[in-house]
């Protein structure tokens, strides 16, 4: 299954309504479930606010996740599409 990193920053309006945060980041979570992925979200310090690693069946469902967490206009996100080692390995292995 695919895995996405993807980076979350507070926008002025979500750091009004951060009370509010964890039941939007638990909509988040039971999307990705529902529609076959797993996703973990971390609060961080320093650039980025959250960071979630996900897997999701495909591209669409990973962008729909981030559709869902920036609709509210509490979160911008940038999200990146990752391969583990062994699957880089393999990549990097048909590379002539």
């Amino acid at each position: 299954m695919p895995h996405y990193v993807t980076l979350v920053k507070w926008t002025g309006r979500g750091l009004q309504d951060v009370m509010d945060a964890p039941q939007r980041f638990a909509g988040v979570v039971k999307m990705v479930e529902n529609r076959g992925g797993k996703i973990q979200i971390f609060s961080t310090m320093g650039e980025y606010d959250f960071v979630a690693l996900a897997e999701a069946p495909n591209d669409e469902i990973a962008m729909q996740a981030a559709l869902l967490l920036e609709s509210g206009g509490n979160a911008k996100t940038t999200t990146m599409k990752a391969w583990t080692l062994d699957e880089a390995a393999k990549i990097l292995a048909k590379v002539e």
